[in-house]
């Protein structure tokens, strides 16, 4: 194995995993999207299902996930990917099956389908992808966008009077007794990733139980839609995301 980490004498820290496609991303520079994207087939790589498994993937900056991905993938809907989700494990229930949603996907259009499938306890994995902003379409207010912070439609900052609170939608469904496994974690460093990446790997060993839906948000940046350079938008993301969505696990299997 170690000679296998080495190339010409050096040790080979970066390999792109086969799960991956030989398409470039698309994304933005500094955008989180390719950071998950890589780690979520990396999963899939190491635990050889790459056969087996089926992602959906909705409107938003993930709509082109398919091409990235060199798993079978099956577009969806805008917010109804969970719901298209859904209906492939119950057809297919020896597939691996998830989502993988935007914030303005997944917590405003697909608000219901998200919350009455984790209620039913499908036994899927939902991949929540939270930068604050309608990345893909403008730089909107999303329903996650934290108060007094600036988007485009938000020029002044959010405002609670006129919008209301930021959506904490993976507290409101960690309540929910289909959910079986609720983490929130992080992009913003390797640390992090190195979790997110465990949880990945926990919620596909989870769904061999067929005890509920796994939920896992991640909590990502949009340089772009943010107007920051990467590095401020990672230094912002720690500074206001992360004491309004503290990472960690919400809900935990019991058995």
């Amino acid at each position: 194995m170690q000679e296998e980490n080495k190339l010409n004498g050096f040790e080979l820290v970066y390999k792109k995993p086969s799960t991956l496609t030989e398409m470039p991303f698309h994304y933005c520079p500094g955008c989180g999207h390719g950071i998950i994207h890589k780690i979520l087939m990396e999963v899939i790589e190491e635990t050889k299902i790459q056969d087996t498994t089926i992602g959906v993937a909705p409107v938003g900056c993930s709509v082109f996930a398919y091409n990235y991905m060199n798993i079978d993938m099956q577009e969806a809907a805008h917010g109804r990917a969970s719901a298209v989700a859904t209906g492939i494990k119950r057809v297919l229930p020896d597939k691996y099956v998830f989502s993988y949603q935007g914030d303005g996907d997944l917590a405003a259009i697909g608000t219901a389908e998200t919350i009455h499938t984790v209620n039913r306890g499908e036994n899927i994995l939902m991949i929540f992808v939270n930068n604050a902003i309608y990345g893909m379409t403008g730089g909107q207010m999303a329903p996650t966008t934290l108060l007094g912070q600036v988007t485009s439609t938000t020029p002044y900052g959010r405002d609670l009077k006129a919008a209301g609170y930021p959506l904490k939608i993976t507290e409101l469904l960690a309540q929910l007794p289909g959910a079986y496994y609720v983490t929130r974690q992080s992009i913003n460093s390797s640390n992090a990733v190195r979790k997110l990446k465990k949880s990945i790997s926990r919620s596909f060993e989870y769904q061999k139980l067929n005890r509920g839906t796994c939920f896992i948000e991640v909590v990502s940046n949009c340089p772009s839609g943010w107007k920051m350079t990467p590095v401020e938008s990672l230094k912002w993301m720690e500074e206001n995301m992360f004491p309004y969505y503290p990472l960690g696990d919400l809900k935990v299997p019991q058995n």
